[in-house]
């Protein structure tokens, strides 16, 4: 009996104390801890999808010109029951959509993608228990459960795109700075209720999926931010529940909310900022930041928006935002189905290609350590005390094929990171000669790898 006792109480304390390792893993030691996957991984997939993407640009055979067709309720004033009526029935999602969306974005070299799981309209994309304004209640099916099995299944980080703004609740207020369906007002409606709905709804989506690695709030006003949520509150719910996962700060709507500035920047308020549509131009230091963009002039799908931009503006904004610190959160809108326009495929696979050769100069670097570059961009990674490798890519080739990099640095060696072959450089106090190959170039980027001492 006294050995039994004595095992009993031993294989107790061993349980504890595996639970006591355990949560101790669970729970990040530092801020950095917690980033360091989203610093290193600089390149996510957006997807937005919904009822939106049925209408596609077009309202009762009128072409939608607002910004963003994800907002076309609004820039058309449509009513709720009109906009369910309407595009309820078309609602059919493929069967293999979140595995063609995962493989693209990892053929795409994404180390992340983040899904819209309710957007401005109130249409949740998850199994909700609090609403019946839901893809399982329209189709039977858990989207947000496919996407994440899909994306995991891939080996890619999983986020979720979250609306405070809710255009079909029937308590969620209107105006108060926020964009409102025209004509409606706040008669009869208790914002604490929507606000109760939406923590019941962040609930069900940080409980029932296992990790998620971000949630992406969008939006606030300076009238409608922080307390209109109970944000502290949310946060920490989230938190305690998911204390690895990595947010984004508009549930509040300071000045660098969504901005390229980080005054007033508080962690208190999540992890990184958001500037939209836009590169900060010398980066945002200390903080961090990821700029998310669309390939065309839209979030959501369009059958009328064919103004693609093209492959090499889409990865040298990649290598923009690396080099200056940042994260590149790409947006593609599929079709009501959930397949990808065929551009965006066609543009992902092709960035695909280029960061098969020159990933390296991207994943797990830092910003630019120089003042201009005007042949191009530069990002660097600390290789130990003193050394570091540059990655310089080259956008204008010289046309005498000579490049002079006009800093005080030692290069020990330096190659082309594609094929890793020599380029031949010669080298003074302040500046270093490159003598480059034209039958190396890089239609998008030629990438020079560099080990020097500085």
């Amino acid at each position: 009996m006294r050995v039994l006792k004595t095992t009993t109480i031993f294989l107790l304390l061993a349980l504890h104390m595996l639970t006591s390792c355990t949560q101790a893993k669970q729970t990040p030691q530092s801020q950095d801890e917690k980033m360091e996957w989203w610093r290193e991984a600089r390149f996510g997939m957006f997807v937005h999808w919904g009822l939106y993407s049925i209408a596609a640009g077009e309202w009762n055979g009128e072409v939608n010109t607002g910004y963003g067709q994800e907002w076309i309720q609004y820039h058309k004033s449509i009513p709720t029951a009109e906009y369910e009526r309407v595009l309820r029935p078309q609602f059919n999602p493929k069967a293999n959509f979140a595995t063609e969306w995962a493989k693209l974005a990892k053929e795409a070299g994404c180390r992340y993608v983040v899904l819209t799981s309710k957007h401005h309209d109130g249409f949740s994309l998850h199994d909700s228990k609090v609403s019946d304004y839901s893809a399982m209640n329209f189709v039977g099916r858990d989207l947000i459960k496919e996407f994440v099995e899909a994306c995991r299944k891939e080996g890619l980080k999983v986020g979720l795109y979250h609306s405070v703004i809710d255009w079909h609740h029937p308590h969620a207020y209107t105006g108060g700075g926020l964009p409102s369906i025209k004509g409606e007002s706040n008669e009869g409606r208790n914002h604490d209720k929507y606000v109760e709905y939406l923590h019941n709804q962040v609930d069900e989506l940080i409980s029932n999926y296992g990790d998620i690695d971000i949630l992406w709030w969008d939006y606030s006003s300076k009238e409608l931010q922080g307390d209109a949520w109970r944000a502290t509150e949310l946060l920490a719910k989230v938190k305690q529940k998911q204390p690895w996962i990595i947010m984004n700060n508009r549930l509040f709507a300071n000045i660098q909310t969504g901005g390229t500035s980080a005054e007033g920047f508080d962690l208190s308020q999540g992890d990184y900022i958001t500037p939209e549509q836009r590169i900060p131009a010398t980066g945002i230091d200390g903080v961090d930041w990821e700029t998310c963009m669309t390939m065309n002039n839209t979030w959501g799908y369009s059958k009328h928006d064919h103004d693609w931009k093209s492959t090499e503006t889409l990865i040298r904004n990649l290598i923009d935002a690396a080099s200056k610190g940042g994260n590149y959160l790409l947006n593609v809108g599929p079709e009501p189905d959930g397949t990808i326009p065929a551009a965006s495929i066609e543009r992902m696979r092709e960035i695909g290609r280029w960061m098969q050769v020159n990933g390296e100069s991207i994943y797990a670097t830092q910003a630019n350590p120089f003042d201009e570059t005007t042949w191009g961009r530069c990002t660097q990674k600390k290789q130990g005390e003193n050394k570091t490798r540059l990655y310089l890519h080259v956008y204008d080739f010289p046309e005498d094929g000579i490049l002079n990099i006009n800093h005080n640095i030692k290069v020990h060696k330096a190659v082309y990171l594609a094929g890793n072959e020599d380029v031949v450089f010669t080298q003074d106090d302040n500046n270093v000669t490159l003598t480059l190959d034209e039958n190396k170039i890089d239609k998008y980027a030629t990438v020079l790898a560099l080990d020097v001492e500085m």
